[in-house]
């Protein structure tokens, strides 16, 4: 058996389902970039029959991926099949991946199918798949709480019917490494034909046991993990991709396996994400969290002046954890710009990048230092207004007892202005935003951080506002915080009139 892993990302379909990681169409394909930079294997872009954003967000990372593979979601049904192989008519490598439950509790409760219903749901689905798409995965869902002698069944139907990729997935979260190895043993050992089959491992949180679990199945046979970069995804999250990577990457000598992941795209594609979700890394995550390669013991600082192997297990520039410091000046010009854009993974267009240098050269003459950081938060305020309704043009506050915001917004060749009084600048601002919008939200989460060193720091402004029954995120930057913040609900407001959305997705 191959000692190579492939490496299936789900960060923009499970990993988007995570509370307040939904990405809109332009965030997905920013993303679907850098995975692709990162040197992932299939990248899952989405659920094409959910919604027609979520089709033209597939459609969208299809036509962008140079590289990896690209996947779109089924339920295994007929409509949902034909759709998600419209979605891929572009795509370099398309994988379509469509499921059905397995578990006696799904199939009972929600399918009301008996297995040979499921298991002829199972054939029909496949067979259908592979006439559209030349490569197909199939996904027993809820595998691990399913009977393994029905579990075998179902998967050699797949296969027979052509299937490329067996998943057999850890819906909830629910089995130990012990348990899901001995799974994937037996069913490589019992489906008929499963020497030409790969078999796939994704797994769920819940007990803080999925990198394990990926592992284990890895011993047991499975040649392909399902993960997200950051570990987001519903509930408690999916397999971390940069734990399971670098797990591989380390201990050798335990898991002898090989992927084509490029470790030292692995924290750029942690800050991605999170600069596109708002979800902050936590300081303590393994392998990209902020305090990952930090050291404050004496003795642990001792020891790492002495010989750094004596604490860290690995080095920070594996991976990628480095920092260009001054890149760029006011006295640069729009080729080190652009060329600078490009290796942080942004290829602009002229009229982007006219708007980039202006807003640029005025930072740098706020700033004694521009770092790459500011030049990303930059770049990420200029792609908020590529699909704005409303654009803040100023935000003035006073203070005092009764702070007060004045508030001058454009919508197409109208301009708009209005003044609020509130509990603080930030929440006159928003008042102010509200009248002019006549979009009104109640604020579930508002956090504000300093992207760069100095007291002329961008603040980068993250909030989740809960606006008619949906949670909608918004992000943007500013030297100044309250302009920051308003920003930053305006870009929420957008994406609520821009008619964004994320369905329900029943695939684990």
């Amino acid at each position: 058996m191959s000692n190579r892993v492939e490496i299936f990302d789900t960060t923009l379909r499970d990993g988007e389902q995570s509370p307040g990681a939904s990405m809109d169409v332009r965030e997905k394909v920013q993303m679907a970039i850098q995975l692709d930079r990162l040197g992932v294997d299939i990248i899952e872009a989405g659920f094409p029959i959910a919604s027609n954003q979520e089709f033209e967000g597939v459609q969208k990372v299809a036509e962008a991926v140079e590289h990896a593979r690209v996947a779109a979601l089924a339920r295994a049904l007929n409509k949902d099949i034909e759709r998600a192989a419209a979605a891929l008519a572009k795509a370099k490598n398309p994988v379509l991946h469509t499921f059905l439950a397995t578990s006696k509790i799904h199939m009972e409760h929600k399918l009301r199918m008996t297995p040979e219903q499921v298991l002829q749901a199972v054939d029909t689905a496949v067979r259908l798949a592979k006439t559209l798409v030349p490569r197909v995965e199939f996904s027993a869902e809820d595998s691990t709480r399913s009977e393994l002698v029905f579990l075998a069944e179902v998967a050699q139907t797949a296969i027979a019917a052509g299937a490329d990729v067996i998943n057999l997935p850890d819906t909830v979260g629910y089995t130990t490494p012990g348990e899901i190895r001995a799974m994937f043993e037996y069913v490589i050992k019992h489906a008929k034909g499963s020497e030409g089959a790969i078999f796939s491992s994704h797994n769920h949180n819940d007990l803080g046991l999925a990198v394990a679990n990926a592992l284990a199945a890895v011993l047991g046979g499975a040649r392909q993990i399902e993960c997200t970069v950051n570990g987001i995804g519903e509930r408690a999250g999916n397999t971390s991709l940069e734990e399971v990577v670098m797990a591989m990457h380390t201990r050798q000598d335990q898991y002898p396996f090989v992927c084509q992941v490029r470790t030292e795209e692995i924290v750029p594609s942690s800050e991605a994400l999170s600069r596109i979700t708002g979800l902050a890394v936590p300081y303590n995550k393994p392998v990209v969290g902020r305090n990952a390669f930090a050291h404050e013991s004496g003795i642990h600082q001792h020891g790492m002046i002495a010989n750094s192997k004596t604490y860290e297990i690995m080095s920070p520039e594996s991976v990628g954890r480095k920092r260009s410091d001054l890149v760029l000046g006011k006295h640069s010009g729009r080729a080190g710009l652009a060329k600078r854009s490009e290796e942080l993974g942004y290829a602009l267009p002229e009229d982007q990048l006219v708007q980039l240098y202006e807003r640029f050269i005025a930072l740098a003459d706020k700033k004694k230092e521009v770092f790459d950081d500011d030049l990303r938060m930059l770049i990420t305020s200029i792609n908020n207004e590529s699909f704005e309704t409303y654009h803040l043009q100023r935000v003035n506050t006073s203070g005092g007892d009764l702070p007060i915001a004045a508030v001058q917004m454009i919508r197409g060749d109208a301009t708009y202005e209005e003044a609020a009084t509130g509990d603080g600048p930030v929440d006159a601002a928003i008042k102010a935003i509200e009248a002019i919008t006549g979009v009104s939200g109640t604020l579930e989460e508002f956090r504000i951080r300093a992207v760069t060193p100095g007291k002329e720091a961008l603040g980068e402004a993250h909030i989740t506002v809960h606006i008619q029954g949906r949670s909608i995120t918004g992000s943007d930057a500013s030297t100044d915080i309250i302009e920051a913040a308003a920003k930053a609900y305006v870009n929420a407001i957008n994406k609520y009139l821009a008619g964004q959305t994320m369905p329900d997705q029943n695939q684990g």
